[in-house]
């Protein structure tokens, strides 16, 4: 694990050893990733992934194992596609002028054993404590192949209390309690359209535990439109998950017949963005800093 931190905002654990993806999540000393509170799918990968404060899903799949079929038999596409427990190549790790910046390159081979890059930049303001994820996946493969991506934000869920919201343009009446759904979870799935400069949002909190912090999320929508939220308190799960993703929460096939597949090209690449931020209450922010 590789320890990421700026002058302020939280301080992370990235796991070169599974994407460059963050495991533990600090914020004035607690660690809010869910740790062992989660439940256990079979899959050595994602159980040690889905541990973690933010995990990469796709990017040939996204979701629960699918039968592959055609040339590929009986085979069916991995638990939450390919990337997971894939190595990332640092590139730099810099800490300058008060901030901190990571650069990796992902190399993947897909369930279809076609190849990919993430190319992977993770950035810390150190004057406002945001966090920005910039991913760039392109196809180093010699034929068109479709690509998937959902980001899972873990959130322990002994950090909550009643006072906890879900609050976005995007949810039902603006939001509602973190308790959503049946008693012991529940699991959503909606669209997720930009509410300024490309930019959707979608926040959590106050959470007691930080000092009533919010945790703020801003997804760029042109290529995760959807937002999908899942939560599970059946023991021994304690977890809440906000997961930007690039496709609707139907079969793998639906999709291909309604035309839904994002194909790239040989050589071709599609960007992803998010970034969060632990603030005093939620707040509009110009998203433009995004870009920046």
């Amino acid at each position: 694990m590789i320890e990421f931190s700026a002058d302020a905002g939280p301080r992370l654990l990235l796991d070169e050893g599974s994407v460059l993806d963050i495991g533990a999540c600090v914020v004035d000393g607690v660690d809010l990733s869910p740790g062992k509170a989660v439940p256990d799918d079979g899959d050595a990968r994602i159980s040690h992934s889905v541990e973690g404060f933010l995990f990469t899903c796709g990017p040939d799949h996204i979701r629960h194992r699918q039968p592959m079929g055609g040339a590929f038999g009986d085979r069916s596409y991995p638990l939450h596609g390919s990337f997971s427990a894939t190595p990332a190549k640092v590139q730099w790790l810099r800490h300058e002028m008060g901030n901190a910046e990571c650069r990796a390159d992902v190399d993947v081979v897909t369930a279809e054993r076609l190849t990919a890059r993430l190319e992977r930049l993770w950035r810390i303001d150190g004057s406002t404590g945001e966090v920005f994820l910039r991913d760039r996946l392109v196809n180093t493969s010699g034929e068109p192949m479709p690509v998937f991506l959902m980001y899972h934000m873990n959130i322990g869920g002994k950090w909550f209390d009643d006072s906890v919201r879900l609050t976005g343009s995007m949810l039902e009446g603006g939001g509602f309690p973190w308790t959503f759904g049946e008693e012991h979870g529940g699991i959503f799935c909606v669209p997720a359209p930009a509410t300024e400069h490309g930019y959707s949002e979608v926040s959590l909190g106050p959470i007691a535990a930080i000092g009533g912090k919010t945790l703020r999320v801003r997804v760029s929508a042109e290529t995760l439109p959807f937002l999908q939220v899942w939560r599970n308190q059946k023991a021994p799960a304690h977890v809440l998950g906000i997961e930007p993703v690039s496709h609707r929460w139907v079969p793998r096939v639906e999709l291909e017949e309604a035309g839904e597949f994002d194909i790239l090209q040989p050589g071709e690449g599609r960007d992803f963005a998010l970034c969060f931020a632990f603030v005093a209450a939620p707040s509009k922010v110009d998203a433009s800093a995004v870009a920046s």
